[in-house]
């Protein structure tokens, strides 16, 4: 064993250590490094899983790309069709990374009971498309099913169940207006076989999902005819660079848009997590690395007359330094075991029982989501023992400067 690996043993297992003067400071320190750790794991979970968990909802309604045809409209309402055709020519399933392709169509109409009434935007989808990223989403019946025929099953928010006082079987009556003849309104009778909840407003307070084959017989489209396409992608970060790539391949009667464009609002929200991370990360190394320098003085301010018998010995300047820099790191390794214990066991209980409950108008969730990933944990742990070993090298030169003589004498 190396001198400098038994005498830090030695420090820090006898008794005179740990009832000496620098006991105090050196817990503190110790638990500085805890509650930092502690911190920095809940910021990143937390902001990571929300931010994940926001942009997974989003995209399990629209996708990540959106197709559509070139018009002023803003909203969510498809006026002009796409020929289907048009852009399943264009060679884009050919673009790697590509997961799913699917149609829709949108249309306005308006839900009416003998009490009250409520403007929807009728979501109709086809049988290949993937509702079973909505499925987690549900909280009451089932997904509307595919079949060969005109479906009348839909999918309703329960913020306009609860509005409406609808449940899963109810019969629900729908109005839509028409653009040409006599300008009555189209009647629809549907079924609520599913209830959902996004907790995201721009869905639940109008979206309701059918079949597509009742938005294109209102509107008096061929069947080739739809409102769009969602592009689904395999990773959500290639979103950009697949969205250029998807709009030079489109004809240019079409156009793309992802979703990172059309909800600029939330996203620029969600961007900010990483910003806030960042702060909080370098708040608590600071913090945790001010309290190892003053606890590694104090330990060689109290260790001088032993600094001084070593250097009469023989020892080197930067020998006596590693004895205390192996003693500093000790004592952060041992911050960071009580950290990582606490903060994982406080993330591991939000993520199975939900006990910290969020403002879903102004967060999009019920509860505070967590995304634990070890590369993540990893990650900080060794950042935060390479930045305090490397801090601490500035006080430790302070070894260096104290004389044998004077220290053996030092009292």
């Amino acid at each position: 064993m190396k001198l400098e690996y038994f005498i830090t043993k030695r420090l820090v297992t006898t008794k005179n250590y740990k009832s000496s003067v620098s006991a105090p400071i050196i817990k503190i320190a110790i638990t500085a490094i805890a509650l930092g750790m502690i911190m920095m794991l809940i910021s990143v979970a937390t902001g990571l899983g929300l931010k994940y968990k926001i942009r997974d909802k989003i995209s399990a309604f629209s996708g990540h790309i959106i197709i559509t045809n070139y018009d002023s409209n803003i909203t969510d309402i498809t006026i002009k069709p796409i020929d289907a055709s048009t852009v399943e020519s264009a060679d884009i399933k050919g673009i790697q990374g590509i997961k799913h392709i699917q149609k829709y169509a949108s249309k306005a109409g308006i839900i009416r009971t003998e009490t009250s009434f409520e403007g929807i935007v009728y979501k109709g989808v086809d049988s290949l498309y993937d509702l079973n990223e909505i499925k987690d989403y549900l909280v009451d019946g089932r997904l509307p099913k595919q079949i060969q025929g005109m479906s009348n099953e839909v999918l309703l928010s329960k913020y306009m169940a609860d509005r409406m006082h609808f449940k899963v079987g109810d019969k629900v009556t729908t109005y839509f207006m028409k653009e040409w003849g006599n300008k009555i309104p189209n009647v629809r009778q549907f079924e609520v076989v599913g209830i959902y909840n996004s907790a995201l407003q721009q869905f639940d307070a109008n979206i309701v999902i059918g079949d597509i084959k009742h938005v294109q017989r209102l509107n008096r489209w061929q069947s080739n005819e739809v409102g769009g396409f969602e592009v689904v992608l395999n990773d959500f970060d290639e979103i950009q660079q697949k969205g250029q790539e998807l709009y030079m391949k489109l004809p240019s009667t079409v156009d793309s848009k992802t979703i990172v464009d059309k909800y600029s609002n939330i996203f620029s929200w969600i961007d900010m997590f990483d910003f806030n991370i960042m702060i909080i990360i370098v708040i608590m190394v600071v913090v945790a690395s001010i309290n190892m320098i003053v606890a590694l003085l104090v330990l060689i301010l109290e260790r001088t007359q032993m600094i001084g018998i070593l250097k009469a010995m023989g020892a080197n300047n930067w020998s006596i330094r590693k004895i205390f820099l192996y003693n500093a790191t000790y004592l952060i390794i041992k911050g960071l075991l009580y950290g990582n214990a606490i903060g994982l066991g406080l993330l591991y209980a939000q993520k199975y029982f939900g006990f910290i409950k969020l403002d879903s108008s102004s967060y999009y969730v019920r509860e505070a989501p967590v995304l634990i990933r070890f590369t993540d944990v990893l990650l900080l742990n060794v950042g935060v023992v390479v930045i305090a070993f490397l801090v601490l090298l500035i006080p430790s030169y302070l070894i260096s400067k104290i004389s044998p003589v004077k220290a053996i004498r030092y009292d």
